[in-house]
């Protein structure tokens, strides 16, 4: 496809998103609350994004993916939360 075709295929939905984002982020802001270690790998993600081109949606991944190889003994929890909690 031509650029012209991605952005007639993709550039509303994309819109949207970053609409939803930037809404998200406004209602965490006016939260009371401490910092969260989910928060610290959302804004390394959006660092990511915001970074030079290719591979954007593997780096944003990544940002928030567990980096080390070796299997815990056993799950500390039943869900997964999205982030890893260690520090990167």
């Amino acid at each position: 496809m031509t650029r012209s075709q991605i952005l007639d295929l993709y550039f509303v939905d994309a819109r949207h998103k970053l609409i939803d984002l930037a809404a998200f982020l406004d209602r965490w802001e006016r939260a009371e609350g401490g910092e969260d270690f989910r928060m610290a790998a959302f804004r390394r993600a959006l660092q990511e994004l915001a970074g030079g081109p290719g591979d954007r949606a593997e780096r944003v991944l990544l940002a928030f993916s567990d980096p080390t190889t070796e299997p815990i003994p056993a799950a500390t929890t039943k869900a997964a939360c999205g982030a890893w909690p260690g520090a990167h």
